[in-house]
């Protein structure tokens, strides 16, 4: 795993290898570009799952 990288939330860093707590890591992600890009992806998977819940909703 130290050749994996997180994004934590409480310091917004990418960390190469589990350093910090789990709680406050996002990952494992391949590259530190994927990690960096974490809080942006999260964002965008939580708004594409609330459409896909209203749509359901309305089927």
């Amino acid at each position: 795993m130290a050749d994996k990288f997180w994004y934590n939330e409480r310091t917004s860093e990418v960390e190469q290898g589990p350093q910090s707590l789990a709680v406050d890591r996002l990952g494992p992600f391949d590259t530190r570009e994927e990690a960096a890009r974490a809080p942006q992806k999260l964002h965008e998977n939580a708004a594409r799952w609330a459409a896909e819940d209203a749509a359901e909703e309305n089927d």
